[in-house]
């Protein structure tokens, strides 16, 4: 193995495979390229309908929705890259190559072309949708090509830059800084200021189109290069982790177990972090133990401040021209996922049952008070993110009369509460919305283990921020603090399940049926708000005394039929 480096590796790998795997045949490399062809084939025509379909002006009213979209899109991508790596190797490579005396440019430029065709399929993506928010309004082909290029030169620059900051933490500071400006241009773009550029954009002549994607190009290409010069300077310890985090994934999901890809990102969270130890609140046993999500949640408080700003985006999906359906989709899947930010200690009672009975304490009290939190932020987030849809003019004007009195209208200042506590075999479960002051609203609903309801619900007019709208919101409260539970407390996949065979492939149900719950009971307990959102009514009356009996009731039966030191069923 004596020579040039390039040449070392190159016999190091060639050494490996021959005494590795079988090596692929004429067959495996003709099945290969025949599948790739019939891809091409299938998605050739459909691709092609949408680009056509593109050859139009685009709407100035949505540009500025759709470019903050795109450059949120772009921000994750990178926010991913950087958390990811994101330069890595197998664990084999990662143990053995990587720490021997080959050049360690070359041991890594099998991950780095990895990663430029990643950028690469990001980029098209990302320039599919430029000309989606921009559109043709002619010259159709080079303004594809353009938006292609463009899309394709801010993804693979982006990665660039990540791969930059590994190697150095003064390039970190460049990605920090690249991902805030895409954050400030996505806030732009949603409050208008960007509506004369992007018109000025979307009809800019060919010279003025060739000069910027020329430009974009010769920017990327600079980052690439440094990006690969950069590859040796990688310090040791920060591949070696890096690829230890992805060969956990990787494992995860070969095994199709979602769930341990959660484990793996709170874990390294909180491992190389020193905490400050606090006095205990006292507090009854089960809120005691709940206590935990509270301090884990206050600890992590860039969390708290991406989560309310993620409360905007269903109204910049509406101004980009979503759908009522979309839209509902994007409030309640919001919520439910906020929701499971603070379901970790439901997940380790239920990963490790015999330390939650050792406790002492009724698993269906402790369940209870692990609901208040989650409740409380899917109530809020959802009030919040249907709020801005009600500002934005995206839900139709409403009214709810006073139906069944006991609320009043008024107040600025609403808290709520989802409490629980078992009494003799039966589960009390109750909701309270809280105002003072000047208008607030005031509900009081319960459910008793031997099959009474009580509800008292009163709406005022609509008037106030955004209507009576962001009641769903509370009201949707308990149903996903137990979507957000049920979740915590599922079970590994189950790969024994039957395998469905259709015409595109056999499909396991063991993953579909993981996937499902949790969402399951999310949809069945607010499909009242669903359907509001959807049908947006003139009268809310009805649905808003639905959602709160239904609610409560889901909340409640869920913790009823939750088994004592077990999963719920």
């Amino acid at each position: 193995m004596t020579g040039s480096p390039a040449g070392s590796v190159q016999a190091v790998r060639a050494y490996l495979r021959a005494r590795g795997r079988t090596p692929a045949s004429v067959m495996d490399r003709y099945v290969s390229v025949f599948c790739l062809l019939m891809f091409v084939a299938v998605a050739g025509k459909p691709l092609s309908d949408v680009l056509a379909g593109l050859a139009m002006p685009g709407e100035p009213a949505r540009m500025g929705a759709g470019v903050a979209l795109l450059a949120l899109a772009l921000a994750g991508f990178l926010a991913a890259a950087r958390n990811a790596g994101p330069v890595l190797l197998p664990g084999a490579d990662a143990s053995w190559l990587l720490l021997s005396p080959l050049n360690r440019r070359q041991v890594l430029s099998r991950a780095a072309r990895l990663l430029l065709g990643i950028a690469a399929v990001a980029g098209v993506v990302l320039g599919v949708g430029l000309l989606a928010v921009l559109g043709a309004p002619d010259q159709l082909v080079w303004r594809v090509l353009g938006a292609l290029v463009v899309g394709v030169a801010a993804a693979v620059g982006g990665m660039a830059l990540a791969v930059l900051g590994q190697a150095s933490s003064s390039w970190k500071l460049w990605l920090t800084g690249a991902v805030a400006m895409l954050l400030v241009l996505a806030v732009l773009g949603v409050t208008g200021q960007l509506r004369t550029v992007l018109a000025i954009a979307a009809s800019a002549p060919l010279p003025a189109l060739a000069a910027a994607v020329t430009g974009a190009a010769v920017a990327s290409g600079l980052l690439v290069r440094q990006a690969w010069v950069s590859l040796g300077r990688i310090p040791t310890r920060t591949l070696v982790t890096s690829s230890t985090r992805a060969g956990h994934v990787a494992g995860a999901a070969v095994s199709l177990d979602p769930g341990a890809l959660t484990w793996i990102a709170e874990d390294n969270h909180w491992r190389a972090r020193k905490l400050a130890s606090r006095r205990w609140p006292s507090l009854p046993a089960p809120f005691a133990l709940a206590w935990q999500d509270w301090r884990r949640l206050a600890r992590r408080r860039g969390r708290l401040v991406a989560v309310l700003a993620a409360s905007a985006l269903p109204a910049v999906l509406a101004q980009a021209g979503g759908s009522p359906a979309a839209l509902g989709v994007a409030v309640l899947g919001g919520a439910l996922a906020v929701a499971s930010i603070s379901t970790s200690g439901a997940r380790r009672d239920a990963d490790n049952p015999a330390l939650a009975r050792l406790i002492g304490v009724s698993q269906r009290k402790v369940l209870a008070a692990r609901a208040v939190l989650p409740g409380l932020l899917a109530g809020a987030w959802a009030a919040l993110a249907i709020t801005g849809l009600s500002l934005g003019g995206a839900m139709a004007p409403s009214t709810a009369m006073a139906a069944t009195s006991a609320i009043t209208s008024g107040g600025a200042t609403t808290g709520m509460a989802v409490g629980a506590a078992m009494a003799d075999g039966g589960v009390m479960a109750g909701l309270a919305d809280t105002a003072g002051g000047a208008g607030g609203v005031s509900g009081a609903g319960g459910v008793s283990g031997a099959g009474g309801v009580g509800m008292a619900a009163d709406v005022g007019g609509a008037g106030g921020l955004g209507g009576v709208w962001w009641l769903f919101g509370p009201l949707a409260a308990p149903a996903l603090a137990a979507a957000a539970l049920r979740m915590a407390r599922r079970p590994p996949v189950d790969h024994s399940m039957p395998v469905i065979d259709t015409p595109s492939g056999a499909i396991p149900t063991g993953p579909l049926f993981w996937a499902a719950t949790g969402p399951d009971l999310a949809l069945l307990g607010c499909l009242p708000t669903a359907a509001a959102l959807v049908s947006q009514p003139a009268s809310l009356t009805p649905f808003l005394v639905t959602q709160g009996v239904v609610s409560v009731v889901v909340l409640a039966g869920f913790v009823w039929r939750s088994r004592p030191g077990g999963r719920a069923r």
